[in-house]
């Protein structure tokens, strides 16, 4: 039975999380007129982190795997070109 791998928990130092709420609040403030408490931007906060930040992440992952094997890629292409017959 195979399982898929455990998404990272992604989370962010505190001080990053502090500024991250303010922004929220402030987004929300100033975009939709509505004014949020600290606990409340702190919970859209953790939705994003649940549910949308690992989309993000997987997307990051993916496209460097890809620059990845891109660049392999030419490396070994580069290393046939200099071996000798």
């Amino acid at each position: 039975m195979s399982r898929k791998p455990k998404a990272p928990s992604l989370s962010l130092e505190p001080a990053q999380e502090t500024a991250a709420v303010a922004v929220l609040k402030r987004f929300l403030e100033d975009r939709f007129e509505l004014e949020l408490g600290s606990f409340e931007a702190q919970e859209v906060l953790e939705v994003f982190t649940r549910e949308v930040a690992p989309l993000f992440y997987n997307k990051a992952i993916a496209d460097v795997q890809a620059h990845l094997a891109d660049r392999f890629m030419s490396i070994e292409s580069d290393l046939w070109a200099l071996e000798k017959s």
